[in-house]
């Protein structure tokens, strides 16, 4: 019987790079270098032609970078490999993450072509002058037009990014942000806080940093968010993301449960048999090393999860989950969602009773009102959700 695995593309490139951003993408790469990048993720896909006949692809995820930079030749291409090498379910949920102002008419039907069915948005704020601040080339008109775009080529599952706590933004302007959004009604609406990463010119900048609303304020955007979002017909699934109902992301979901996922591209991170591993970094080696790999079907070794030298060169880390590290991983990172973790789905998987390993933990927390047990289901409660953090970091096992 055939099981599930999810895909995972990253296209680090980037127009500009926002000041508040961490993630591993660049600015200002030649088209030559993409299509170049394009050419060593398909070899990279083609790489698992000897187990893809054992899975089913439930999702996949073209992340970033600004995948909607590419053109959609492009993305036609890395599909077709995709296509070629694994098995898609019918219904398979296939994002790309895209900025305004990168989309027109040609580009999202030929998205549409390739079977991409569900685009995310970056708006992050309605406030131009916000935008400006954060480093992002679009403004507000750029995302209304690009969302009537992704609709008028018959899109209906569309994510909209925003996010709170920003240098300088009042409880006002994120109101305005929200209810402009909700006027649209996407399927799906992911509500993040601005975390200050290390490095970014954001953390480096004093002004912004003085500028960052004080706690409290934050504190009372994520209860608006909470109070307009549910108003507007949105559930939350998990800490922050919110769907009408049957739009959950499918993606995001197997990473909160649990599922297999196998990350094609620079840095890209898997799970997969077992194994947690990641890409190597350096563009140019990445590239560099696919472009000197000639074979186009290989063994592998199914303990050791090396197909050949090249995936040994390609991978930055391997590190084996034994069940200490899952039960850990299903703890705290499902608890993340509203529905929280299922007790029977616990003990199928790892043989035990949930009590039987962490009954002090949950005890305490159900104790003090932080958590709930309600028939089959452990999940936290509003007050629990607030310092998430600490209980979730309750349930690691070697501490």
């Amino acid at each position: 019987m055939k099981k599930y695995v999810s895909l995972y593309v990253h296209i680090p490139f980037c127009a500009v790079k926002c000041k508040y951003c961490d993630f591993l993408s660049f600015d200002g790469e030649s088209y030559g270098t993409m299509l170049r990048y394009v050419d060593s993720l398909c070899q990279e896909i083609k790489l698992y032609t000897p187990v893809a006949e054992e899975y089913i692809v439930r999702s996949i995820f073209i992340g970033g970078g600004t995948p909607s930079l590419l053109d959609e030749a492009l993305i036609t291409n890395i599909m077709a490999f995709i296509r070629k090498t694994f098995t898609l379910e019918k219904n398979c949920e296939i994002t790309i993450e895209a900025n305004p102002g990168t989309l027109r008419h040609q580009k999202l039907n030929g998205y549409k072509a390739a079977g991409i069915n569900r685009i995310s948005i970056g708006l992050q704020s309605a406030d131009d002058d916000m935008l400006r601040r954060l480093g992002r080339l679009h403004n507000y008109d750029q995302f209304v037009a690009s969302f009537k775009a992704a609709r008028r080529a018959g899109f209906q599952n569309i994510n909209v990014d925003i996010m709170s706590g920003l240098p300088g933004q009042t409880i006002h302007t994120y109101v305005d942000t929200i209810s402009r959004v909700l006027d649209f009604s996407p399927e799906h609406i992911s509500a993040y806080s601005l975390q200050i990463e290390e490095g970014t010119p954001f953390a480096n900048d004093p002004q912004i940093l003085e500028d960052i609303p004080p706690e409290m304020i934050d504190r009372r955007m994520y209860e608006i968010t909470k109070k307009l979002l549910a108003a507007g017909g949105y559930e939350r699934y998990e800490f922050s993301n919110y769907a009408k109902p049957g739009y959950e992301c499918k993606h995001n979901m197997v990473y909160w449960t649990g599922g297999e996922y196998i990350g094609f591209g620079l840095g890209a991170s898997s799970y997969f048999k077992g194994k947690r591993f990641s890409n190597m970094r350096d563009i140019f080696s990445y590239i560099d090393l696919m472009e000197e790999t000639t074979e186009k079907f290989v063994t592998y070794d199914d303990m050791e999860l090396l197909f050949n030298e090249t995936t040994a060169k390609l991978r930055q880390s391997v590190t084996t989950m034994y069940v200490d590290s899952r039960m850990e991983e299903f703890m705290f990172l499902g608890l993340r969602m509203m529905c929280g973790v299922s007790r029977s789905d616990f003990e199928e998987r790892f043989k035990k009773d949930i009590y039987e390993v962490y009954g002090p933990v949950l005890n305490k927390y159900t104790d003090q009102g932080f958590m709930v047990v309600d028939g089959d289901r452990i999940y936290l409660t509003d007050k629990g959700i607030d310092v998430s953090n600490v209980i979730l970091a309750d349930f690691l096992l070697d501490k």
